[in-house]
């Protein structure tokens, strides 16, 4: 009895009630028209359910009314979209079929009802209150005021469970079919892909413009010298400069949806990194084997990430300390390799959110990266497949 009045407060009983009662204007206006035929609203139903715009209509009254507890919140089991597949529009017609039964039974419990209630309630005071109770002999009396509020409790019952059932049925027949949530949901996944790829994007290019622009200002504070501040200055110029590019691609991603990524460094300008790597202090020491403009777009381009990131994780915990660079290209993959002396590097580098990117940005492409110390040296060695790229 408790869970029934609860199902009476909330507010979605009343709004799917009025949702109920929507179609049963149609129907008694017809009924007005030609009480002879009442099964012709059910079949006007058919070719109107079969327009691509009625499920469109349908779809914003169901999320409306009957699921008002979403607060602007569109419910996503309900589709408001226009019919694009005959399967859609099938799933239609049978909608509005049910919606008009489930309407009719709605607006007699609603019409029948109270009225029943109120010939128990003249009864109660000895008024026999229609001729049908005198027909079948039923003497009015006190026993009437017992019975009033029954027809009444089992009008709300029929309410709730009506609009329980036609909830049911907008959620079963307006809404997604498996392949449309099968498209809604690779959708959402790119979109979660894009956002992790931007994030990315951001840790290694601003994060390393940071670390370069830390380190030059700690040894320039410390060196006293004011030619190696200058260096350090145009060092800490070129690589926020370098940043700012990054970031203005970045978020024209974000301000344009189909912006292109070819805009994004590759591996092919791993030069502007080891150069800024040396402005910072580290002695590098940089070996690259095979054609780097060979390499697909797509492994360039993570390549260069890969290495951004390695270089700053040296400077940010090694600082700057001797560097080892290798990048190899074959037939098969792209082979990057950065090693550095383990002092100064803490085990607990091991479990930052850069060394999780790079591992990230090789499993994204089918590759493996191994970090992590390595005979006295920390060594970062990734591989990154080409063949299936091509």
């Amino acid at each position: 009895m408790r869970r029934f009045f609860a199902l009476l407060a909330r507010p979605a009983t009343y709004s799917r009630w009025l949702h109920l009662l929507i179609p049963s204007a149609v129907v008694s206006v017809w009924l007005f028209i030609s009480p002879s035929s009442p099964w012709m609203p059910f079949l006007f139903a058919i070719p109107v359910g079969l327009l691509p715009a009625m499920r469109l209509a349908e779809g914003v009254q169901a999320q409306l009314l009957l699921t008002p507890e979403q607060r602007g919140r569109p419910d996503a089991t309900i589709s408001a979209e226009p019919a694009t597949t005959w399967a859609a529009r099938r799933r239609t017609v049978v909608w509005l079929e049910v919606r008009l039964v489930l309407a009719t039974v709605a607006s007699l419990a609603t019409v029948w009802l109270p009225a029943t209630t109120v010939d128990l309630v003249r009864g109660s005071f000895g008024t026999a209150p229609s001729e049908d109770w005198a027909a079948r002999g039923v003497e009015p009396g006190w026993w009437c005021a017992l019975l009033a509020p029954l027809p009444i409790l089992l009008l709300l019952g029929v309410v709730v469970l009506c609009g329980d059932i036609v909830t049911a049925a907008a959620r079963r027949l307006l809404g997604p079919s498996p392949a449309e949530r099968m498209t809604a949901l690779e959708e959402r996944t790119e979109t979660l892909l894009e956002r992790n790829r931007i994030a990315r994007e951001l840790h290694d290019s601003i994060g390393h413009a940071l670390t370069v622009a830390v380190v030059q200002a700690g040894a320039a504070r410390t060196a006293g010298d004011p030619e190696f501040t200058a260096r350090a200055l145009v060092a800490i110029e070129e690589t926020g400069r370098d940043a700012l590019d990054d970031l203005e691609r970045v978020l024209r991603v974000l301000r344009e949806s189909d912006a292109p990524v070819s805009g994004r460094p590759t591996i092919s300008e791993a030069d502007r990194l080891l150069d800024s790597a040396r402005g910072s202090g580290a002695k590098i020491d940089a070996e690259v084997s095979g054609p780097l403009e060979a390499i697909p777009g797509t492994v360039s381009r993570e390549g260069y990430r890969i290495l951004q990131e390695s270089l700053t994780n040296v400077l940010r915990h090694a600082g700057a300390v001797p560097v080892r660079v290798r990048i190899r290209v074959t037939d098969a993959s792209l082979e990057l390799e950065v090693t550095n002396p383990l002092e100064g590097a803490p085990c607990g580098q091991r479990g930052g959110s850069g060394l999780r990117g790079i591992r990230e940005r090789a499993a994204l492409l089918g590759g493996k990266a191994e970090t992590g110390p390595y005979e006295g040296e920390w060594m970062v060695h990734v591989s990154l497949p080409l063949d299936h790229i091509r």
